[in-house]
């Protein structure tokens, strides 16, 4: 099995695994750490995925399984959210003209969600801000949706409500990452539909976060968070970008 690389993370304002194995169900023990992705290629923080996460080949874990605390935030997580992985990402779309969906990751909305960093879509000094944020903790879906030069746009919805709550052009992305978005989004023939579809076809599940990123072959690749609401443990699955094809599938029972 080969690992996947990944590139030096800096932090955004608040955002994860990859492999090339054709082993289904076998696990990769190293791709959150190595794994390159969308968010990487904006040099920006995500914190879906920990480097502790423990994987394993089996695709499901006992629902008797004792319920420890990534599993208990997983579930109130989900169960909090209303808007599933595809409104929010059709949303997300429609805010940025011909932009293409390149990652989105449902997580708690940070207490600076209502702040006015830096750079918008507008060109002014703070992002468009076109409804209220949702209070601190409550489920948002970060999307990512680039241009066709890789320019990517920060899209915030409100998980509950399906509004959107922040935009803005990724202030931190440099003209590599603008590159390295591009290059991917010429090789991906496959719609994230497409990939979701391929992954729940595997594990079934609520998605949780979809993401475009590369592995050692520079091959592109989307990686497909589902969690399994009957014990709350998250499969993380590769699909080939390019032809569909499923590479990987781990399992993490935290």
């Amino acid at each position: 099995m080969s690992s996947a690389r990944r590139l030096p993370l800096r932090s955004l304002a608040v955002a994860g695994a990859l492999g090339t194995s054709v082993l289904l169900l076998t696990a990769c023990t190293n791709a959150d750490t190595n794994r390159s992705s969308v968010a990487e290629a904006a040099q920006t923080e995500s914190p879906s995925a920990s480097a502790t996460d423990s994987q394993s080949a089996s695709p499901s874990g006992s629902p008797s399984a004792s319920m420890n605390e990534d599993r208990t935030e997983r579930k109130d997580l989900v169960s909090a959210t209303k808007v599933t992985w595809d409104k929010a990402a059709g949303t997300a779309v429609k805010e940025v003209p011909e932009g293409k969906l390149v990652d989105l990751e449902l997580k708690r909305t940070d207490a600076d969600a209502s702040a006015s960093p830096s750079g918008s879509a507008t060109g002014s000094a703070s992002p468009s801000t076109p409804n209220p944020a949702p209070s601190q903790g409550a489920p948002e879906w970060e999307a990512k949706v680039a241009q066709s030069d890789g320019t990517l746009h920060r899209i915030d919805i409100d998980a509950v409500t399906g509004k959107v709550f922040r935009s803005q052009v990724d202030p931190d992305q440099e003209a590599d990452g603008k590159t390295q978005v591009s290059e991917w989004l010429d090789q991906a023939k496959q719609t994230p539909e497409q990939a979701v579809k391929a992954a729940t076809d595997k594990a079934k599940g609520t998605v949780t976060r979809v993401e475009l990123g590369d592995n050692d072959d520079q091959k592109a690749v989307w990686s497909v968070d589902v969690v399994d609401k009957e014990n709350w443990n998250k499969t993380t699955v590769d699909v080939d970008a390019a032809n569909g094809k499923v590479l990987s599938q781990e399992v993490d029972k935290d």
